[in-house]
């Protein structure tokens, strides 16, 4: 079988964790992994992760790469981005020229950058997830149907996270504008280590319901990530979002 080929971008706390779950699986061949400093460069991911593998993944310097000739000289099927909001302005015209699939993970984009990955999506798939954690985006999948059943409930979002988080939470964004709820209907928890936690409680007269995420590691994006590349990667060209993913199997359950 024919491995999928992934590049990664990002290599922080979060891109580490997702290049773990992408080195253990056996449907993808992570060639590299791209990060902003020139510290572990042509370093290989798999030894510097701890995991024994000798066909994968070797760290690269953002900024002493052309991405013409990276995407030429190691080519991939598919890129993850786990790294900033500007950096698919710089690789995405010669990733989508080439037919390489975007994956990208960056939790809020202005809408110049939204548009232009649109204009990518001509060319190449494209999907974006503020969270791409399969949880939370069946947890707003399942709010929406909830919501159509009774739309006089009462809604309410909390989000929690680490303690120096300072902004909201992007997904707690997504979640609200998903349910038409205004950012005053967010509460924020800040405390401790806390990777993330999303809970939904619908107010009903005589019952609550309450959809709750939490992220016990990092690895959870990876998982998320791995599943979106799946996904996509046979699909037409095209914008889309993990909720198009997901579509299909509601599908399947509503048929049943």
């Amino acid at each position: 079988m024919l491995k999928m080929r992934v590049g990664l971008f990002g290599f922080g706390k979060t891109g580490k964790a997702v290049a773990t779950v992408l080195l253990q699986s056996e449907e993808v061949e992570l060639c590299w992994v791209l990060r902003k400093t020139t510290n572990l460069q042509h370093r290989s991911v798999p030894e510097f992760l701890g995991i024994v593998d000798d066909t994968q993944g070797v760290i690269y310097a953002k900024d002493e790469q052309v991405y013409s000739e990276l995407f030429e000289k190691h080519p991939v099927d598919l890129i993850i981005d786990f790294s900033s909001a500007d950096a698919i302005l710089e690789y995405g015209m010669d990733a989508a020229s080439r037919g390489i699939s975007i994956v990208t993970a960056i939790s809020a984009y202005p809408e110049s950058t939204v548009a232009f990955m649109k204009k990518l999506s001509e060319k190449t798939r494209v999907l974006w997830s503020p969270n791409i954690t399969i949880g939370i985006n069946f947890l707003m999948t399942a709010a929406k149907v909830l919501k159509s059943i009774a739309p006089y409930t009462d809604i309410a979002l909390v989000e929690e996270h680490f303690k120096n988080k300072q902004e909201i939470s992007g997904t707690a964004v997504k979640i609200s504008q998903t349910l038409s709820l205004s950012s005053e209907d967010i509460k924020s928890v800040r405390a401790g280590g806390i990777v993330g936690k999303h809970e939904i409680i619908f107010g009903f007269p005589y019952q609550t319901v309450r959809l709750v995420h939490e992220s016990i590691s990092r690895e959870a994006f990876g998982t998320g990530a791995l599943f979106a590349a799946k996904s996509i990667i046979n699909r037409e060209n095209g914008f889309y979002h993990m909720e198009d993913m997901l579509k299909t199997y509601f599908n399947i359950i509503a048929k049943c």
